[in-house]
């Protein structure tokens, strides 16, 4: 196996939707949820919205039919699939919830391709029927501790990849992070110098990086969509595979692998390694 752990997003880096916007607004709740994001954190304010549908008499059919059309990128799929194949340890982490993301990656044939899920769990009510939507972090007994501000009091993903990093499958391994959003913002500030952060670019963690990108050790590469985080995350992998085995970027023997780095988009002031 590759010396290589790929830590993916989930909502805007998987899926090019949020998951949770989708089957609010998919569901016909859209108003209503509007109506209660100012009272409540996120994590909550979907596990009163799966309440709402309920009693509604939406079921938790009605739920997972909308999530099977959430618009998923074939370019992402191959870019799992390529990574798998070349010995990657893929993992998820993501401030969704497990129903969503296992019903999604299950439509696509895609369970199968990540070590492991890090995210809400949620767990369907036997009494009712009804979908329970948990927080990672149980923000009740106690904060999670991260002093960044940014992070949601349900989930710390800096935390989590920390332990991602220090766990048996992973020690030691280079890191490639995918994200989007401000959450993902400080497991990029933790990576090192030898991993990769890949920001989707004009998107909050990309505009955060851009702040002050010395604050980061690891190389930034962008990507907007499906397409270019494909070609980046598979360049990136193969340079990684190159230099395990102290072969030059363009060695006959890996020649189909992408192992040139390039700067693709990032302002100067950011540390592009060659």
């Amino acid at each position: 196996m590759a010396g290589i752990v790929v830590v993916f997003d989930f909502d805007k880096t998987i899926i090019d939707v949020d998951s949770d916007n989708w089957v609010v607004d998919g569901l016909g709740t859209t108003e209503e949820f509007e109506r209660l994001l100012p009272t409540m954190p996120w994590n909550t304010l979907m596990d009163t919205m799966m309440g709402e549908l309920h009693a509604s008499g939406k079921s938790l059919a009605d739920v997972a039919g909308v999530l099977r059309s959430a618009p998923l990128d074939p370019r992402v799929v191959a870019a799992i699939k390529a990574c798998y194949g070349l010995g990657c340890d893929l993992r998820i982490l993501s401030d969704a919830n497990r129903f969503f993301i296992d019903t999604i990656l299950d439509h696509h044939g895609l369970t199968g391709y990540f070590s492991e899920i890090n995210t809400n769990p949620s767990a369907v009510d036997a009494a009712t029927g009804r979908l329970r939507i948990a927080p990672y972090h149980d923000f009740h007994a106690g904060p999670h501790g991260c002093g960044l501000g940014i992070c949601p009091p349900n989930m710390c993903k800096g935390q989590v990849l920390d332990r991602i990093r220090a766990s048996a499958g992973a020690a030691g391994k280079r890191v490639i992070y995918l994200g989007d959003g401000r959450g993902d913002y400080c497991p990029s500030l933790r990576l090192g110098r030898d991993d990769f952060m890949m920001p989707r670019r004009g998107f909050p963690v990309w505009e955060l990086i851009c702040e002050d990108p010395s604050l980061l050790h690891a190389e930034v590469h962008s990507w907007a969509d499906g397409a270019e985080m494909e070609e980046t995350l598979l360049r990136l992998v193969g340079r990684v595979l190159l230099e395990e085995r102290n072969l030059p970027p363009l060695d006959c023997k890996l020649e189909s692998l992408p192992a040139v780095a390039v700067q693709d988009g990032m302002p100067m002031t950011l540390r592009i390694k060659n």
